[in-house]
């Protein structure tokens, strides 16, 4: 999107000047390919954003928008580890590329990176700043494992799945926008609101995820067409099934839900009942109402109205997407 563009810029040529070259480059190479895979870097733009939008200075920004960066790549590395998977990014994922080893020993080090793109604030931002980051650390950690723990969990409640969608996705684009206006030096009032209208948005993102894995047209969203009922995800297409389910499609759900094996019998059994039960509209509704509150917090923020409107188009351009 043209609004993001400028933003955009400054993040990618951050991550070409600060390049790794140390050595050993067995350590550091695996680091710099996956961050030289590119993607949308939408967490350090919208921190910028933020920054910009209380009028604050956006090179004292780049380093920890740089560090946000670097810690979502720690966290992509080791989750496809954990996930076994193969590619990111249409390219070799990093355990693929180098070895499993590697990928474990490289996402440490840029753990290590991500917090060291903090040491040059000054102390009083030093403090606001690092504590947001290590808090927000630790509850990603939380929300991938209460992910693995839903895998062998057969009832997961509305609640759980937000509280672990929250944790796993939201809290992180919460924590780049509250930093943002941290790094702005703005009120106390309007960075809470900025981070709750990150935490909110950050949930309906991962609940349209949810929706275009299943209702997606496979051309536009670029994976795997319902591959979340393949790998018995329970999204919240099951929890809002399961709901709404009579006693006999929720056997059938708990038996296909069972099955380790992907089949077109599998997705297709699936899928009756998602529709049966209109679990679509529900979702969207659900969606609706996160992006709703989102909006609610983004309003009560007292700042440029001209500027502000670039964030009502970043709510447009994460979930209006084609389905």
């Amino acid at each position: 999107m043209p609004f993001l563009d400028k933003y955009k810029l400054i993040v990618t040529d951050a991550i070409e000047n600060y390049k790794l070259t140390n050595s050993p480059h067995q350590l550091y190479d695996p680091i710099n390919y996956i961050l030289a895979l590119g993607g949308k870097h939408l967490r350090p733009i919208i921190l910028l954003m933020s920054c910009d939008l209380f009028d604050g200075d956006i090179e004292r920004a780049i380093k920890p928008a740089l560090g946000i960066e670097y810690f979502h790549n720690f966290s992509l590395m080791h989750d496809d580890i954990m996930d076994k998977a193969s590619l990111r990014r249409g390219k070799k994922t990093v355990h693929v590329k180098y070895d499993e080893n590697t990928a474990i020993l490289s996402g440490d080090a840029l753990l290590v990176k991500s917090f060291q793109m903090y040491e040059d604030l000054d102390s009083h931002l030093f403090k606001k700043c690092f504590t947001l980051f290590s808090q927000t650390a630790l509850e990603v950690c939380e929300g991938q494992q209460y992910d693995m723990n839903f895998e062998k969990q057969q009832e997961v409640s509305y609640d759980e799945y937000i509280d672990m969608i929250t944790k796993k996705t939201a809290v992180l684009c919460a924590c780049a926008l509250e930093m943002g206006a941290l790094l702005a030096e703005a009120g106390v009032e309007d960075s809470k609101n900025m981070y709750e209208f990150g935490r909110h948005l950050g949930i309906a993102f991962q609940l349209m995820d949810d929706y275009l894995d299943v209702f997606g047209k496979q051309e536009t969203i670029g994976k795997k067409h319902a591959g979340d009922i393949d790998e018995n995800k329970k999204t919240i297409l099951y929890i809002l099934a399961k709901q709404k389910a009579n006693e006999n499609q929720k056997r059938k759900l708990n038996h296909w839900y069972a099955v380790i094996e992907a089949s077109q019998d599998k997705t297709n059994e699936v899928l009756t009942i998602f529709k049966e039960l209109d679990v679509a509209t529900s979702c969207m509704e659900l969606i609706k109402h996160y992006s709703d509150q989102a909006k609610n917090y983004l309003e009560m923020v007292k700042a440029d109205t001209n500027k502000k409107k670039m964030f009502y188009e970043l709510i447009d351009y994460l979930l209006v997407r084609d389905n």
